[in-house]
Protein backbone atom coordinates (compact mmCIF):
# COMPACT_ATOMS: atom_id res chain seq x y z
CA UNK A 1 0.00 0.00 0.00
CA UNK A 2 1.33 3.42 -0.95
CA UNK A 3 2.38 5.54 2.02
CA UNK A 4 4.56 8.25 0.45
CA UNK A 5 2.54 10.89 -1.40
CA UNK A 6 5.38 13.32 -2.05
CA UNK A 7 6.62 14.08 -5.56
CA UNK A 8 8.27 11.06 -7.15
CA UNK A 9 9.96 10.97 -10.56
CA UNK A 10 8.44 8.62 -13.13
CA UNK A 11 10.13 5.28 -13.78
CA UNK A 12 8.64 4.67 -17.23
CA UNK A 13 10.09 6.00 -20.49
CA UNK A 14 8.00 8.57 -22.38
CA UNK A 15 6.95 6.30 -25.27
CA UNK A 16 5.71 3.53 -22.99
CA UNK A 17 4.03 6.07 -20.69
CA UNK A 18 2.07 7.42 -23.66
CA UNK A 19 0.75 3.93 -24.48
CA UNK A 20 -0.22 3.24 -20.88
CA UNK A 21 -1.76 6.70 -20.49
CA UNK A 22 -4.22 5.91 -23.28
CA UNK A 23 -5.29 2.68 -21.53
CA UNK A 24 -5.67 4.38 -18.18
CA UNK A 25 -7.57 7.30 -19.67
CA UNK A 26 -10.02 4.81 -21.24
CA UNK A 27 -10.42 3.19 -17.82
CA UNK A 28 -11.10 6.57 -16.18
CA UNK A 29 -13.65 7.50 -18.85
CA UNK A 30 -15.73 4.40 -18.04
CA UNK A 31 -15.21 4.68 -14.27
CA UNK A 32 -16.37 8.30 -14.27
CA UNK A 33 -19.26 7.60 -16.68
CA UNK A 34 -20.65 4.96 -14.32
CA UNK A 35 -20.43 7.25 -11.29
CA UNK A 36 -21.72 10.30 -13.16
CA UNK A 37 -24.71 8.23 -14.30
CA UNK A 38 -25.35 7.39 -10.60
CA UNK A 39 -24.96 3.68 -11.34
CA UNK A 40 -23.08 3.15 -8.09
CA UNK A 41 -23.86 -0.59 -8.00
CA UNK A 42 -21.41 -1.06 -10.93
CA UNK A 43 -18.61 0.80 -9.12
CA UNK A 44 -17.09 -2.29 -7.39
CA UNK A 45 -16.61 -3.97 -10.79
CA UNK A 46 -13.68 -1.62 -11.44
CA UNK A 47 -11.69 -3.26 -8.62
CA UNK A 48 -10.01 -6.61 -8.07
CA UNK A 49 -11.65 -8.96 -5.55
CA UNK A 50 -9.08 -7.88 -2.94
CA UNK A 51 -8.89 -4.25 -4.08
CA UNK A 52 -8.49 -1.37 -1.65
CA UNK A 53 -10.29 1.97 -1.81
CA UNK A 54 -9.50 4.83 0.55
CA UNK A 55 -10.33 8.53 0.70
CA UNK A 56 -8.08 10.61 2.94
CA UNK A 57 -7.08 14.25 3.30
CA UNK A 58 -3.87 15.68 1.84
CA UNK A 59 -2.90 16.76 5.36
CA UNK A 60 -3.16 13.21 6.70
CA UNK A 61 -1.47 11.71 3.64
CA UNK A 62 1.48 14.10 3.95
CA UNK A 63 1.89 13.12 7.60
CA UNK A 64 1.62 9.40 6.70
CA UNK A 65 -1.51 9.14 8.84
CA UNK A 66 -3.55 7.04 6.46
CA UNK A 67 -6.75 7.18 8.41
CA UNK A 68 -9.37 7.22 5.73
CA UNK A 69 -12.55 9.21 5.60
CA UNK A 70 -13.81 6.24 3.58
CA UNK A 71 -12.11 2.83 3.56
CA UNK A 72 -13.10 -0.37 1.81
CA UNK A 73 -10.95 -3.47 1.58
CA UNK A 74 -12.21 -6.01 -0.92
CA UNK A 75 -14.95 -5.92 -3.49
CA UNK A 76 -17.44 -7.23 -0.92
CA UNK A 77 -17.06 -4.12 1.26
CA UNK A 78 -17.41 -1.95 -1.83
CA UNK A 79 -20.58 -3.79 -2.88
CA UNK A 80 -22.06 -3.27 0.61
CA UNK A 81 -21.28 0.43 0.39
CA UNK A 82 -22.71 0.69 -3.13
CA UNK A 83 -25.98 -1.02 -2.15
CA UNK A 84 -26.31 1.19 0.93
CA UNK A 85 -25.80 4.33 -1.14
CA UNK A 86 -28.16 3.18 -3.90
CA UNK A 87 -30.93 2.37 -1.43
CA UNK A 88 -30.56 5.47 0.72
CA UNK A 89 -32.51 8.60 -0.11
CA UNK A 90 -31.09 10.69 2.73
CA UNK A 91 -29.50 13.31 0.53
CA UNK A 92 -30.96 15.76 -1.94
CA UNK A 93 -31.09 14.81 -5.63
CA UNK A 94 -28.00 15.93 -7.51
CA UNK A 95 -25.91 15.53 -10.62
CA UNK A 96 -22.19 14.88 -10.37
CA UNK A 97 -19.45 15.20 -12.93
CA UNK A 98 -15.93 13.88 -12.63
CA UNK A 99 -13.13 15.59 -14.51
CA UNK A 100 -9.69 14.03 -14.71
CA UNK A 101 -6.39 15.35 -16.00
CA UNK A 102 -2.62 15.06 -15.91
CA UNK A 103 -2.36 11.27 -15.84
CA UNK A 104 1.20 10.44 -14.79
CA UNK A 105 2.41 6.89 -15.36
CA UNK A 106 4.70 6.36 -12.41
CA UNK A 107 5.86 2.76 -12.72
CA UNK A 108 5.17 -0.49 -14.56
CA UNK A 109 6.17 -4.01 -13.61
CA UNK A 110 4.95 -7.44 -14.70
CA UNK A 111 2.42 -7.30 -11.84
CA UNK A 112 1.09 -3.72 -11.87
CA UNK A 113 0.96 -0.21 -13.30
CA UNK A 114 1.13 2.75 -10.93
CA UNK A 115 -0.39 6.06 -11.95
CA UNK A 116 -1.35 9.41 -10.46
CA UNK A 117 -4.26 11.43 -11.83
CA UNK A 118 -5.75 14.78 -10.83
CA UNK A 119 -9.51 14.81 -10.37
CA UNK A 120 -12.21 17.39 -9.87
CA UNK A 121 -15.70 16.45 -8.72
CA UNK A 122 -18.39 18.98 -9.58
CA UNK A 123 -21.81 18.70 -7.99
CA UNK A 124 -25.05 20.33 -9.04
CA UNK A 125 -27.97 20.16 -6.67
CA UNK A 126 -31.30 20.07 -8.49
CA UNK A 127 -32.25 23.45 -7.05
CA UNK A 128 -28.84 25.05 -6.80
CA UNK A 129 -25.68 26.10 -8.59
CA UNK A 130 -22.84 23.84 -9.64
CA UNK A 131 -20.03 23.75 -7.08
CA UNK A 132 -16.68 22.08 -6.72
CA UNK A 133 -17.46 19.23 -4.38
CA UNK A 134 -13.98 17.76 -4.10
CA UNK A 135 -10.56 18.16 -5.73
CA UNK A 136 -7.39 16.16 -5.39
CA UNK A 137 -5.46 13.25 -6.82
CA UNK A 138 -5.95 9.52 -7.41
CA UNK A 139 -2.98 7.33 -6.50
CA UNK A 140 -3.71 4.10 -8.34
CA UNK A 141 -2.27 0.65 -8.71
CA UNK A 142 -3.75 -1.16 -11.71
CA UNK A 143 -3.51 -4.82 -12.67
CA UNK A 144 -4.43 -6.45 -15.93
CA UNK A 145 -7.33 -8.88 -16.25
CA UNK A 146 -8.84 -10.67 -19.24
CA UNK A 147 -11.35 -7.78 -19.44
CA UNK A 148 -8.81 -4.96 -19.20
CA UNK A 149 -7.43 -2.93 -16.33
CA UNK A 150 -8.74 -3.24 -12.77
CA UNK A 151 -7.85 -1.26 -9.69
CA UNK A 152 -5.88 -3.16 -7.09
CA UNK A 153 -5.64 0.02 -5.05
CA UNK A 154 -7.14 3.49 -5.33
CA UNK A 155 -6.14 6.05 -2.78
CA UNK A 156 -8.10 9.25 -3.24
CA UNK A 157 -6.28 12.15 -1.60
CA UNK A 158 -8.39 15.28 -1.44
CA UNK A 159 -7.13 18.86 -1.18
CA UNK A 160 -10.44 20.38 -0.22
CA UNK A 161 -10.16 21.76 3.32
CA UNK A 162 -13.83 22.03 4.17
CA UNK A 163 -15.80 18.96 3.22
CA UNK A 164 -19.50 18.77 2.59
CA UNK A 165 -21.26 16.51 5.06
CA UNK A 166 -22.71 14.45 2.21
CA UNK A 167 -19.49 12.86 0.93
CA UNK A 168 -20.83 9.33 0.69
CA UNK A 169 -20.57 8.73 -3.04
CA UNK A 170 -17.44 7.13 -4.52
CA UNK A 171 -14.96 9.57 -6.00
Amino acid sequence: MKTDFSYQPVKVDAARAQQLRAEIEAFHIEYCAVLDACDVKKWPEFFTEDGVYRITSRENANQKMLVGLVYAEGRGMMQDRAVAIAQTQMFAPRHIMHMISNIRIMDETDEFIEAETNYLLIQTLIEGPSTIHLAGKYYDRFVRSENGLLLKERQVVYDTEILATDLVYPV
